[in-house]
């Protein structure tokens, strides 16, 4: 595991202030595996890096996860807890890519990478289809189906209809079957399960099941943002009291900050 300490949580944080969702993440990546580059982070399997974020997550604030979900049906808000030790497996290390077989459909591709994913939501985001095809969505245009089809013709190797090959240059406009695109998703899933946690969840009040996905780097940079927030105003009160820096305070223990906190407060 990183160096956690409170210096450089602070200025991953700081950093992260002037970054969206996938920047964040990045640095989240980087404060869990400092001795990695950006390159090898960008490589990784998806699940290769929700693993190292819920590990980070541990060690930072613990198993326990609280988690509130609003009911699709009835919209009452539930609260539960998970237990990130749970959460996160590796992704499966095959000698090769996957391959599923869908009627006439033999198809080979890799694992998502983070690169994959990213490139992926922004092209969709800036409208940008590109040799996606239509892949089986011809009738969805939102920009999480134009993603699904861009991330799977960036990680297609080989594809074979009726026992002929279809030729390299075709492959990022190929147009798949949507029960060839679902037994993708299953086998991708099975390789790489911790790529995309979704929860199902029965509503106590109407009985109701509403499906959430968990999204590890949002929740992980909530806690750390709130927990920064908390350090800072930690750090003023006690320079104003003690005029001390602020790495002098940053080098205390907690225990030992909350302990002064609490004399200031008695004085």
């Amino acid at each position: 595991m990183a160096n956690t300490g409170p210096a450089e949580l602070l200025a991953t944080w700081e950093a992260g202030l002037a970054h969206q969702g996938p920047g964040r993440a990045l640095l989240l990546h980087r404060a869990a595996r400092p001795e990695a580059g950006t390159d090898e982070l960008l490589s990784m399997p998806v699940g290769e890096r929700e693993a190292d974020l819920y590990a980070l997550r541990r060690a930072l604030f613990g198993a326990r996860m609280q988690v509130r979900v609003e009911c699709g049906a009835c919209g009452e808000d539930m609260e539960f807890e998970l237990d990130a030790g749970d959460l996160g497996a590796r992704p499966r290390r095959g000698d090769g890519p996957l391959r599923v077989e869908e009627g006439e459909w033999t198809v080979e591709f890799r694992l998502p990478t983070v690169a994959d994913v990213d490139a992926a939501a922004s092209s969709a985001e800036a409208g940008d289809a590109g040799d996606a095809g239509d892949a089986g969505d011809a009738g969805d245009d939102s920009p999480a189906a134009l993603a699904r089809r861009l991330l799977l013709a960036r990680c297609t190797i080989s594809a074979t209809r009726a026992g002929r090959p279809v030729p390299a240059g075709q492959l990022r406009g190929l147009r798949l079957p949507e029960a060839v695109q679902r037994r993708l998703a299953e086998a991708a899933e099975q390789a790489d399960p911790a790529a995309e946690v979704t929860l199902k969840i029965a509503c106590p009040e109407c009985g109701e099941a509403t499906s959430a996905e968990l999204d590890i780097a949002s929740y992980l940079w909530t806690e750390l943002d709130s927990w920064a927030r908390d350090l800072l105003l930690d750090v003023h009160l006690l320079a104003t009291a003690y005029g001390w820096s602020e790495p002098e305070i940053l080098a205390l223990s907690p225990l030992r900050r909350r302990y002064y906190l609490e004399l200031c407060a008695d004085v």
